[in-house]
């Protein structure tokens, strides 16, 4: 055992929850941290954002617009970026992003009919739109959604 090792017994210490307000030999007595006076040394807190009776920011600053908590961040690509695979290759979310072609799908992927595409290809993403599904299915390849 040496000096530098030593610690005080399990339980021994004292949290910062000791008893407030039980007098002076308490050493947290009279005005229990509080300070004197003011409105802070008072029951009763202040709601967030109260500005001590100045008009809040939150009511100052006008509100336009509406934000819908369901809409659904979908990733669009072309058919024309699918070029990047392989002939009778499995396109796949994974295998989007590891060719870099997409980097974040949130909630999907969609396959657009813009531009041509030459290759059969299998693929798996979660919607197509029409021409992209004839585009994909007009050269032998199949458009899955998963």
């Amino acid at each position: 055992m040496e000096l530098s090792s030593l610690q005080p017994a399990a339980g021994s210490k004292h949290s910062n929850n000791f008893r407030r307000g039980r007098g002076h030999a308490s050493g947290n007595g009279k005005t229990a941290g509080k300070g004197h006076k003011g409105q802070k040394a008072r029951s009763g807190a202040t709601r967030v954002g109260f500005e001590g009776g100045q008009m809040p920011l939150y009511r100052r600053l006008p509100k336009r617009g509406f934000n819908n908590r369901n809409t659904l961040h979908i990733e669009a690509i072309n058919v024309s970026a699918l070029e990047k695979f392989e002939n009778d290759s499995v396109v796949t979310i994974e295998s989007l992003i590891e060719n870099g072609i997409i980097k974040n799908p949130k909630d999907g992927v969609k396959i657009l009919g813009n531009g041509e595409l030459t290759k059969k290809l299998t693929v798996q993403v979660n919607a197509f739109s029409e021409s992209a599904k004839a585009k994909i299915e007009a050269l032998g390849g199949k458009a899955e959604v998963i």
